[in-house]
């Protein structure tokens, strides 16, 4: 399906109005989703297991009430939402979902890969739907509170009862996203396209070239604070530049010899070969294969993950980061984490 922007604002009956809805999972999405829709006037109710650590914060936020085990606020609900990480998801419709979901009941899920990958393969009965928000949990909350809203991707990929798209877009707007804008997508496009950003560009691209280059000074004798600062501090600047207007309000705001700079020199650093990765990065997860080592990784224990995030964790740039950080004192007001997180 082709995106298309402007489903608008409102349209018309509220195809969610009256039912329950079944929030899985209270992280930094489930949070601000439930507390979103609870503002907005839908019934609510949390589904964590027992051990679950969000439990408190839950309780925390007034949701004593509606706080019940998975199995408990499934068989209620008219809607239930995955709103947990995606390797999680497949185990938990299988062993406490399935078998207590309403005959009509229907499904949301915040990132599609879960259904796209078929790890979760749903009967006929169901709708099944996607409510994807653009930005980081907290964000979606703030934003909220603020009388604003997150874009959202809407989509679906099973419509048994005739409106599962009204379904999408009145979640989309109970939680903020009409009042920024909706585009319609599929789960298949959200979740290649999503995965693709985070690996090739803003998490494994960026994180990767900003490490090269840290390592580039340093190796050619360079203090490595003033290695930070030129690869990984100054970097904010030129995303917020992009955030707020694309190329060309970066180009506006930096000098000629840095325009110049960046004609000259970027598609060497970008080059062909690049490219060429990039490429099989996306073939890798448009045919699965991405997908499947993951879940082999997941299910194994997760011992080579933690190596290598371990290893990435304790590269110097973090080092020297932590010491410089720790006398910016603007960045302490910050401290929190959840604002920049994906999940």
């Amino acid at each position: 399906m082709n995106a298309s922007y402007g489903l608008g604002r409102d349209r018309g009956v509220n195809a969610l109005e009256g039912q329950t809805i079944a929030v899985l999972g209270y992280g930094r999405q489930g949070r601000a989703h439930a507390l979103n829709l609870r503002e907005s006037g839908a019934r609510v109710l949390i589904g964590l297991r027992p051990e679950g650590a969000s439990r408190k914060l839950a309780l925390e936020d007034g949701f004593g009430s509606s706080l019940h085990s998975v199995a408990e606020v499934v068989r209620e609900a008219d809607l239930v939402c995955f709103l947990l990480p995606d390797m999680v998801q497949p185990s938990l419709y299988l062993e406490e979902v399935a078998s207590n979901l309403r005959e009509d009941a229907a499904l949301l899920f915040a990132h599609g890969l879960s259904i796209h990958y078929r790890m979760i393969v749903p009967s006929g009965n169901h709708d099944v739907i996607l409510v994807a928000p653009k930005g980081p949990g907290a964000l979606v909350r703030r934003q909220f509170q603020e009388g604003k809203g997150v874009p959202c991707l809407i989509a679906v990929h099973q419509n048994t009862s005739g409106k599962a798209k009204e379904k999408a877009h009145h979640y989309a707007h109970m939680i903020g996203g009409t009042r920024a804008g909706i585009l319609e997508t599929s789960f298949k496009e959200e979740t290649e396209t999503d995965l693709f950003g985070e690996q090739a560009v803003l998490c494994g691209g960026a994180t990767e070239l900003v490490k090269a280059g840290f390592e580039t000074l340093v190796a050619a004798g360079y203090q490595p604070e003033l290695a930070y600062f030129e690869c990984m501090h100054e970097l904010k600047l030129i995303v917020d530049l992009l955030y707020e207007g694309g190329l060309t309000k970066m180009h506006e705001f930096i000098s000629d010899t840095a325009k110049y700079g960046t004609l000259e020199s970027g598609t060497r650093v970008i080059d062909k070969h690049v490219r060429q990765n990039m490429q099989e990065i996306l073939n890798e997860i448009q045919d699965g294969r991405f997908a499947a080592r993951w879940k082999k990784e997941y299910d194994n224990g997760l011992a080579n993950y933690r190596n290598a995030l371990s290893r990435e964790l304790h590269h110097p740039i973090e080092e020297i980061g932590r010491g410089l950080r720790s006398q910016m004192s603007w960045l302490q007001k910050q401290a929190g984490g959840d604002e920049h997180d994906r999940s």
